[in-house]
């Protein structure tokens, strides 16, 4: 049976940071790049502040910097912010914590991100959500 996007995130993993061989996703042979782990993202989602928002990319590379590395990977990071917005939507969903508990995927992912299409919510929710915080 699949794991939930709970236990997923919860699944006990380590950082990595890998120097490059070859050219991978538009990071450059002999750069450093930098592997998070689905708890670390969630952390960093969790940093957002109220009423403001970030990029994919603003993220990614805000990790890549606090961990010394050129780069972090944008194909881990991906599925690591898939798992961190779900996990968050399954505990609203099922009434385990409050949208001002969850972690705060909406400042982070908009209705057009591919990443949004994967999640079991209505993508018009994430900006209603945004706007709501910055006061539209």
């Amino acid at each position: 049976m699949a794991k939930s996007a709970k236990q997923q995130l919860h699944t006990n993993k380590k950082t990595k940071q890998v120097v490059l061989d070859k050219d991978f996703a538009g990071v450059k042979k002999g750069q450093k790049l930098f592997v998070a782990t689905p708890q670390l993202v969630n952390h960093y989602i969790k940093q957002i502040p109220y009423g403001e928002s970030t990029t994919i990319v603003e993220l990614r590379n805000k990790m890549a910097a606090d961990h010394l590395c050129d780069a972090s990977c944008p194909v881990s990071t991906a599925i690591f912010i898939r798992i961190a917005a779900q996990a968050a939507i399954d505990e609203l969903e099922q009434g385990e914590q409050s949208v001002s508990e969850i972690t705060p995927f909406w400042r982070l992912l908009t209705s057009t991100d591919k990443i949004t299409q994967k999640l079991t919510i209505d993508s018009n929710w994430l900006d209603n959500q945004r706007q709501l915080e910055q006061g539209y």
